[in-house]
C-alpha cells in the first residue's frame, strides 16, 4: 500500500508494514528520478527473469550480452564493459564507472545463474515474469537477479546523473555460482586479476532484512558464511533376478545410510561472528527466544536453550554444520535387483571445519564399511579425498562499509540495528575472500520468514521490497563512494 503527499521539489512515498511489505519510511524524499529509477530496476528485473540461466539449458552469456548493450545505452565507453569467460555459454559481464581514483576501487559480485525450475511444479511459469498480489514472481527472484538489476540501475543511475565516485566502482554479473564447473568469480580473479581487484567486496547475494509477517526485526550483514560440501554415497551389489531377493540389497544399504543422517545432529557451536550475532539479538527478540539467546552465550551453554532455538530452521542452521540428503538413484530396470546405489549429501560446514574432517564424520554416521563416501568437487570431479580448506575468518568490519551502512538504515528503517551475521549458505564471497578482499554481504531487500522460497516453488518477492532494496542500494553507493 503506499500513500503520496507532495513537498516542493519532490514526492514523499510512505511504506506501510503489510505481509507484502516489510518496511517503513517515513519522510523520505522520493523525487521523479526515484520513481524512474524504480522503473528501469523493474525492467531489468523482467528482462533478466526471462532469459533462462539454467544450466541445464540456459546462457549466461546471453543474460550478460543483454545487460552489456543496457550498459552501452546509458552511456558506459566499450573500453569500460568486458564479456569474457572460459567457454560460449558461461561468460561474465565486467563493467566499471570510473571514479577520482582516491581511493581503491569497491567490487559489486552478483551471479546469473539460477537454479533448475520445472514448470509443472510451480503455479506459474518460473521463466516469465508475473506480477500478482504485490509479488513478483519468476526463477531468480530472490536468489538472486533481484541483486543483479538493482546493481545494474544503481550504475546506469549514477552514469546518467554524471556522479563521479571517489573510487572506481566496478560490477562482475557472473556464471555458475549455483552448478557448473565454469565459476565466474573463480575465473576473473585467476585469469583478470587486474579487472576486479579492490579495497572490499559486496555480495548482493541475500536479503539484509528479515521480517515476520511483515514486520522488519532487523538489518542483517552477513560477514562470514558457512563452507558448501557436496558428497557423493555409493552401495554397489552383484544384483540378481527380482524374484529371487536377498536381504544384502544396494538401494536399502543407502536407504539406512541416510535414515542414520537424517537422525544424527551435528554438535553446537559458535564463532566470534555469530556469537555477536546472538548477543545483539536477544536485545531485539523479546520472552522466550531472547532469554535463550542469553542462554546459549553462557559457559556452558544452555542445552535446552540450544534445543528450543534450533526448532527455528535459520537457527539451527548458523549454530551447527548441517548435512542433508538432495539427490537418490539407484537400480537399473524393474525386474532386477540393483547393482549400484547412490545419494548425494549436501553438506554446509561451519567455520574451522574442513570438507574433509566431515566426509569422516559421514562415515561414522552411515556406520556401513560398503558404502563409498566421496567427495565432488568445485568443478563436478569425483574424489576420494575432500578438500581441507576451513573457511576464511571474517573481514574486520570496515568503517567504510559500516559507518554509511548503520547512517542509511538509521534514516530509511527506524530503530532498526544492524547486526553482523554469517550466511547458513555459501556464496561466491568464498572465492573474494580466498583472493583476500574483505567481502560482505549487503542487499536492502526484505524477505519475510515465512516467504523464504529461494531454490523452491513459486519463488517470488514482496514488490515494495525491492522498490525498497533498489533506493537502498543507490543510495549506500553514493554514501561509500563520496568521499
Amino acid at each position: 500500500m503506499s500513500a503520496y503527499r507532495k513537498g516542493n521539489d519532490c514526492m514523499y512515498r510512505r511504506y506501510f508494514a503489510s505481509a507484502a511489505a516489510a518496511l517503513l519510511l517515513t519522510g523520505v524524499c522520493r523525487a521523479d528520478t526515484d520513481q524512474a529509477s524504480d522503473a528501469l530496476a523493474r525492467d531489468l528485473f523482467k528482462q533478466l527473469i526471462e532469459i533462462n540461466t539454467t544450466e541445464s539449458v540456459g546462457s549466461v552469456t546471453a543474460a550478460s550480452e543483454a545487460m552489456a548493450q543496457r550498459l552501452r545505452d546509458a552511456g558506459f565507453a566499450p573500453g569500460d564493459i568486458q564479456i569474457l569467460g572460459p567457454n560460449e555459454r558461461k561468460k561474465n559481464l565486467v563493467v566499471r564507472l570510473r571514479g577520482s581514483g582516491k581511493h581503491k576501487p569497491v567490487l559489486l559480485i552478483g551471479h546469473l545463474d539460477v537454479v533448475e525450475a520445472r514448470r509443472e511444479d510451480w503455479s506459474t511459469d518460473p521463466f516469465q515474469f508475473v506480477e500478482k498480489d504485490g509479488h513478483f514472481y519468476g526463477r531468480g527472484t530472490q536468489d538472486m537477479k533481484n541483486g543483479d538489476a538493482i546493481m545494474m540501475a544503481t550504475l546506469i543511475r549514477l552514469k546518467k546523473e554524471g556522479f563521479k565516485p571517489a573510487r572506481d566502482i566496478i560490477l562482475a554479473l557472473t556464471a555458475d555460482e549455483e552448478s557448473g564447473d565454469s565459476n565466474g568469480v573463480e575465473w576473473l580473479l585467476r585469469t583478470h586479476r587486474d579487472l576486479v581487484d579492490a579495497q572490499f567486496v559486496l555480495n548482493h547475494d541475500g536479503n539484509s532484512i528479515t521480517s515476520d509477517h511483515g514486520k522488519a526485526l532487523f538489518f542483517e550483514m552477513d560477514a562470514s558464511e558457512k563452507v558448501y560440501g557436496d558428497f557423493l554415497l555409493t552401495a554397489t551389489n552383484p544384483g540378481g533376478h527380482s524374484s529371487l531377493p536377498v536381504p544384502d540389497n544396494a538401494i536399502y544399504r543407502i536407504a539406512a545410510a541416510l535414515d542414520r543422517l537424517a537422525r544424527y545432529e551435528f554438535p553446537f557451536e559458535l564463532n566470534s561472528v555469530t556469537r555477536g550475532y546472538y548477543e545483539r539479538m536477544s536485545s531485539i527478540e523479546t520472552g522466550q527466544r531472547a532469554t535463550d539467546m542469553k542462554a546459549i552465550l553462557q559457559t556452558p551453554p544452555d542445552p535446552q536453550a540450544v534445543e528450543r532455538l534450533s526448532h527455528d530452521v535459520v537457527d539451527h542452521s548458523i549454530m551447527r554444520t548441517t548435512c542433508v540428503a538432495t539427490r537418490m538413484e539407484g537400480g537399473h530396470a524393474n525386474n532386477a535387483l540393483p547393482q549400484r546405489a547412490r545419494a548425494t549429501v549436501n553438506c554446509r560446514i561451519f567455520p574451522g571445519h574442513s570438507p574433509e574432517e566431515i566426509r569422516h564424520v559421514l562415515i561414522d554416521v552411515f556406520a556401513d564399511p560398503t558404502i563409498k563416501v566421496q567427495y565432488i568437487n568445485e568443478r563436478g570431479v569425483i574424489e576420494d579425498i575432500a578438500s581441507d580448506r576451513r573457511g576464511y575468518p571474517p573481514p574486520p568490519l570496515s568503517p567504510d562499509v559500516m559507518k554509511p551502512l548503520d547512517k542509511l538504515v538509521a534514516q530509511m528503517w527506524p530503530g532498526l540495528k544492524v547486526v553482523p551475521a554469517m550466511s547458513a549458505g555459501a556464496s561466491d564471497g568464498v572465492y573474494t575472500s580466498a583472493a583476500g578482499l574483505p567481502t560482505y554481504t549487503v542487499a536492502g531487500v526484505a524477505i519475510d520468514k515465512d516467504n523464504i522460497r529461494a531454490h523452491g516453488r513459486d519463488e517470488n518477492i514482496g514488490v515494495e521490497s525491492f522498490d525498497r532494496g533498489n533506493e537502498f542500494f543507490y543510495r549506500y553507493m553514493k554514501l561509500i563512494t563520496s568521499h
